[in-house]
């Protein structure tokens, strides 16, 4: 006879592949039901975004299979994200389970249109996801998310003004821009660049999020050092292209981070080759090839995708449909998707180490 505790027997050689553990031992199998030769459990991930959801659930699947008198199995798939790490020197954001910077050493990488995508990509996988545009000097994540003309609105809270987001593709966002004229530049020192940014942080209504992205403006300055020193982050992703000199500056971005003691989860190589739209099949390395994979292999880091340089995803961006909404498809899409997926994952085994 089939029972709960047989089925949690055969269940507990399976593996989160990541974390490397049982899942049994991780309590991410509940609510074990059996009904006859019918059996039903919830899979409780650690991220909505884990990129080896279907072979867990196949794995678990064929482990329930081989117990005598089962005839079928389903599998309910649902996640609880597990909350970074607490640091004893910083202050976290209440409600915020995890802070997640994306950087670069220089600017004109394509870095907001990574941290644009990423975020909308783990939002459409089910999470909870707030963006701070911490560029404070270019301010382009409205325009991307399509928010460009929002007025974001100012409460009187308890402890002072309380910005509240706005908020488009299931993603919630701050940014000097919604602040400013259009054409108006800021002309600021550091004093008040780190005002704005403890705003940001501390004086906005996230509610509850899986995951903040920070959208961190480019090099080593003001903008990096209280972020970093502010709250405690799970990780950083850096975004460069395969020429030379942008990857020299990724290298001081990503040593900034370490000596930080932030943890770098990753690099990104965007606009790792050009797809002409009238041939698709064909790839043109403009920026040169391969400068991503080895700078991960020399500094041993995860390298979490190659994201192509293709004109839909310029467009996408100047109109603000990000394009893992418009062409979920397309080679670009898929790799910032994987993107998102791997530094979801690698955020949970910080997390749960």
């Amino acid at each position: 006879m089939v029972s709960t505790d047989k089925i949690l027997e055969v269940l507990r050689p399976v593996q989160d592949p990541e974390l490397r553990k049982s899942l049994v031992e991780l309590n991410m199998i509940r609510n074990v039901q059996v009904n006859e030769g019918d059996v039903q459990f919830t899979l409780v991930l650690t991220t909505p975004a884990c990129p080896l959801r279907e072979f867990i659930v196949e794995d678990c699947e064929r482990a329930v299979k081989t117990l005598p008198g089962v005839e079928t199995v389903q599998v309910e798939v649902t996640a609880e994200t597990p909350k970074q790490k607490e640091l004893p020197d910083r202050q976290g954001i209440n409600g915020v389970r995890n802070i997640l910077a994306v950087s670069s050493g220089k600017g004109g990488v394509g870095k907001s249109t990574v941290a644009v995508n990423i975020a909308v990509s783990l939002a459409q996988a089910g999470a909870k996801v707030g963006l701070i545009d911490a560029d404070i000097y270019g301010p382009n994540t409205p325009t991307m998310l399509g928010l460009s003309t929002t007025q974001v609105k100012v409460q009187q809270g308890a402890q002072g003004e309380v910005l509240e987001p706005a908020f488009n593709y299931g993603v919630k966002l701050v940014s000097m821009g919604f602040l400013i004229d259009r054409d108006q530049p800021v002309i600021w020192r550091g004093p008040m660049l780190n005002g704005i940014i403890r705003q940001f942080l501390y004086q906005v209504e996230w509610g509850e999020l899986d995951y903040l992205i920070v959208d961190m403006p480019p090099g080593t300055g003001d903008a990096q050092l209280t972020m970093t020193q502010a709250v405690p982050m799970a990780g950083a992703v850096i975004v460069t292209t395969p020429q030379t000199v942008a990857l020299q500056d990724a290298r001081r971005g990503l040593r900034m981070f370490q000596q930080l003691n932030v943890p770098v989860l990753g690099i990104v190589e965007n606009m790792s080759y050009f797809v002409p739209p009238d041939l698709p099949d064909r790839q043109y390395d403009i920026f040169g090839s391969g400068g991503g994979q080895k700078t991960s292999e020399e500094l041993a880091l995860p390298l979490l995708g190659c994201i192509p340089l293709e004109m839909t995803l310029r467009e996408g961006g100047d109109r603000g449909v990000p394009i893992v909404v418009e062409y979920p498809d397309s080679a670009s899409a898929k790799a910032l998707k994987q993107v998102a997926q791997q530094a979801a994952a690698r955020v949970s085994v910080a997390a749960l180490a």
